[in-house]
């Protein structure tokens, strides 16, 4: 549309000189003693412009003739600039490509080449930033090559540049920086000096998800389970894993946290801590019980603490795992109440009626005959005892039952049949 109106433009500009000097009579003269030139009038305008064109023509070409050396100096400092640039574009191309000395070379080809253009005068604006990312890259490839002398060397570089760049670029190049270092250090299993460079972020930063899984990995390595599940957590609940990792690495966060406990105090304000969700993983609930017996805690605390998983346990399709209903078991067996407990009669009801409801659950008749084991009601633990050890899938709850079976038939003054069941027991041990 544009194209057209100009050549409609055109056309009536050029009809209208047409116009104009057909019609025009008018005529120039010139005196130049002793002579006299007359011409058209026509002619005096062509020859006005043509002189102004020509007066136009070689202004230009003078300025452009004597622009040459300045357009020369130019062109100069631009392919020093560019091939600064090249050589840190090389940096990452061969960092990538695990050409870790030839990455380290061209980063400082790019330090060389920027160097050279401060000495003829020239200041890039992004001058700063061009020397701390080759720096970076330097200590890249360096950290890569184990050459810590000259990782540092140049992380030192890079930490000074930054703190020379501009308020807007000074807090991205340090942030990034410090990030690397911790890695750096991370890689070096140097936890508390990655722990120190992440702490030292500004907030905002550090609630990034590269730095807070730079913390969890940290906070795992330097053996602080309260850090590192308290990471995870804010990490799994902006869904920085996937479902699957994060159901497989918050329980084993919580089994760090509570093996790591070393008084029931601390265990308990551990418990407390914990989510709903955590508190009902079996495998969470199983260690901590274990842990607070092992502990000098009582039984009946253990006890309250698996009584709201007890009903997933007694359910006839339950999602629980074979190791998850074991430990489950387990820790259930090692907190059953005995006769003088003030909630014996209750878990005695709950188990008989539970073992009664599913009589072919190993685990029901396992736990059904230890809790009569314990209440003295030795032909009730025998007979569920002697089911469950032929149907139990567990080597340690098996061993464990023929143990029980073994003492039931020493009491009953029968040789033969303890010798069997110690026998039987053995074998589970060796399993």
């Amino acid at each position: 549309m544009r194209a057209a109106l100009w050549l409609i433009a055109l056309f009536a500009l050029a009809a209208a000189g047409a116009w104009l000097a057909g019609s025009n009579q008018g005529t120039v003269s010139l005196f130049l003693y002793p002579h006299r030139v007359d011409m058209s009038l026509n002619l005096a305008f062509v020859l006005v412009l043509s002189v102004v064109v020509l007066v136009i023509l070689a202004q230009r070409a003078l300025a452009a003739f004597f622009s040459l050396p300045q357009k020369a100096q130019r062109w100069r400092l631009q392919q020093k600039e560019r091939a600064s640039h090249a050589a840190l574009l090389d940096s990452i191309g061969h960092f990538m490509a695990g050409r870790f000395l030839r990455a380290r070379k061209s980063a400082e080809q790019a330090l060389s080449k920027e160097a050279l253009l401060a000495e003829t005068g020239v200041t890039l604006e992004h001058a700063v930033s061009l020397r701390a990312l080759a720096h970076i890259m330097a200590a890249e490839a360096s950290h890569a090559l184990q050459d810590k002398a000259q990782r540092q060397h140049h992380l030192e570089q890079a930490t000074s540049q930054a703190w020379q760049a501009q308020a807007s670029e000074r807090q991205t190049l340090l942030e990034g920086t410090r990030m690397r270092a911790a890695r750096w250090m991370l890689d070096d299993r140097d936890a508390a000096a990655s722990l120190d460079e992440l702490e030292a972020l500004p907030p905002a930063a550090g609630r990034r998800m590269v730095a807070m899984r730079l913390q969890l990995k940290a906070a795992r390595l330097a053996g602080q389970p309260a850090k590192a599940l308290e990471i995870a957590t804010l990490l799994a609940k902006h869904k920085a894993f996937s479902p699957v990792a994060a159901q497989s690495l918050l329980p084993r966060l919580v089994l760090e946290l509570i093996a790591h406990t070393h008084d029931t105090d601390a265990l308990q304000r551990t418990w407390k801590r914990l989510t709903d969700a955590q508190r009902l993983m079996p495998e969470v609930a199983a260690e901590a019980v274990l842990r607070w017996l092992k502990l000098g805690g009582t039984p009946q605390m253990g006890r309250t603490w698996l009584q709201d998983l007890w009903p997933t346990l007694q359910a006839q399709h339950s999602s629980w795992s074979t190791e998850q209903r074991v430990r489950f078991v387990q820790a259930l067996e090692a907190c059953l109440p005995d006769v003088d407990a003030p909630d014996a009669l209750v878990w005695l009801s709950r188990l008989e009626s539970a073992q009664q409801s599913q009589p072919r659950s190993a685990h029901l008749q396992y736990l059904a005959g230890m809790l009569y084991w314990r209440h003295h009601l030795w032909g009730k633990s025998q007979s569920l005892l002697s089911q469950a050890a032929k149907n139990l899938d567990s080597p340690a709850l098996k061993r464990k039952a023929w143990i029980v079976l073994a003492e039931l038939a020493e009491q009953r003054q029968n040789p033969q049949e303890a010798a069997l069941a110690w026998k039987q027991a053995a074998v589970c041990s060796l399993d």
